[in-house]
């Protein structure tokens, strides 16, 4: 075993420890009476725990152990970027603009400049995403955004409350300057453990809708689980979202393996103008609760999207696969399909009637050829 094969091996043991004691050292949170009774009054719990549409797809350890050996044995190709080009998005411009428009920042956080508002998805502000911050996945970038010069942030959105969506440091970075904080059954308990306080904090079971200043949110299912320790019974929901404002329609993935769920978002609240799906951090061993750059294609072809934004990619290593090849492999799907998609670099503002929003910037920043035959960056 190599020296770095053994630093891959001693980290994701050292993680699933850390994960299995997080309780008392990263703040995660136990379900208390109250919130057991709000938990009973969703249609998807099924003995204490949440389960997805398709009852048959569980996130267990039965696949830890061969795992834990691929991680250790298979060779790992250009597992970090040498250098990400990163845009700082300007606060005084982004007062200023009117226009609506996204930015990513890095992973699923992203910035939505909506109604003269903005609102975060997932935002993780971390070094790492991880229960501390003295191990775990490291960021390839700067967060690029100063929140020193953002005096108010109308709204956050989360997921689900896995480490690299849900940041307690984040969240107690921004809970002062947030007005509302739009979260899945059970998610709530994390955010009043941390400091939320309970009026800002709104909850949601999937098909449910909230609406503020005149923008909709629908929390719609998605195929995942959730959990901050490796014993955790899926006490929490996980969710996709809708967010519609009188112009515009958006959907954001969270995390989720490809399901017939899409379709029928779809049908519901479809055409959407910009779909921002989860392409990153898939394996064959957890393919049903990831979706493999393909699936995030046609899961935006089922919700009727026009522009595909993919996101869950180039922030942290996640998984055993390049950290170029989700931008590869859905740029040559989409092109296949004739759809368009948006791949800005972290920082950048797409405009939602922006025609050029594709870049192919992950192109030539590769450390190692490609020795297993997947796409190249630059042969998508």
């Amino acid at each position: 075993m190599s020296n770095k094969d053994y630093w891959w091996a001693k980290w994701l043991l050292l993680t699933i420890l850390v994960m299995t004691i997080n309780k008392s050292i990263a703040g995660g949170a136990k379900m208390d009476n109250a919130l057991a009774n709000v938990r009973l009054e969703s249609s998807h719990l099924d003995d204490g725990a949440y389960v997805n549409a398709d009852p048959q797809v569980k996130q267990d350890m039965s696949k830890l152990g061969g795992i834990i050996k691929r991680f250790i044995f298979e060779k790992r190709i250009d597992p970090v970027p040498i250098k990400m080009p990163l845009s700082q998005i300007d606060i005084k411009a982004l007062d200023e603009h009117s226009k609506d428009a996204v930015y990513r920042l890095g992973h699923s956080s992203m910035l939505l400049k909506l109604n003269n508002q903005i609102w975060l998805t997932d935002p993780v502000f971390s070094e790492r995403a991880s229960p501390v911050q003295w191990m775990g996945p490291k960021r390839f970038h700067a967060v690029p955004l100063e929140l020193e010069g953002i005096k108010t942030i109308k709204g956050v959105v989360i997921s689900h409350d896995h480490y690299d969506h849900l940041d307690k440091s984040t969240i107690q970075l921004l809970k002062d300057r947030v007005e509302y904080f739009i979260v899945p059954l059970g998610v709530d308990k994390h955010l009043l453990d941390w400091g939320v306080p309970k009026e800002k904090i709104h909850v949601l079971d999937w098909w449910q809708e909230i609406t503020i200043d005149e923008i909709k949110f629908v929390a719609t299912p998605a195929q995942h689980f959730s959990g901050r320790g490796v014993f955790d019974g899926n006490e929490t929901l996980w969710a996709s979202w809708v967010i519609k404002t009188s112009q515009h329609s958006l959907f954001f993935s969270g995390d989720s393996g490809y399901f017939d769920g899409f379709k029928l978002i779809g049908e519901r609240y479809g055409p959407f103008d910009l779909t921002m799906m989860e392409t990153g951090a898939y394996d064959k061993d957890w393919a049903d609760i990831h979706m493999l750059p393909e699936q995030s294609v046609q899961a935006h072809l089922d919700l009727n999207g026009r522009v595909l934004m993919p996101i869950h990619n180039g922030t942290f290593d996640l998984a055993l696969h390049p950290w170029y090849e989700p931008f590869a492999r859905l740029s040559k799907a989409a092109t296949s399909h004739n759809i368009e998609i948006a791949t800005p670099i972290m920082g950048e503002k797409v405009l939602f009637n922006q025609s050029r929003v594709n870049q192919r910037w992950w192109a030539g920043i590769s450390q190692v050829v490609n020795e297993l035959r997947l796409p190249r960056p630059d042969q998508s």
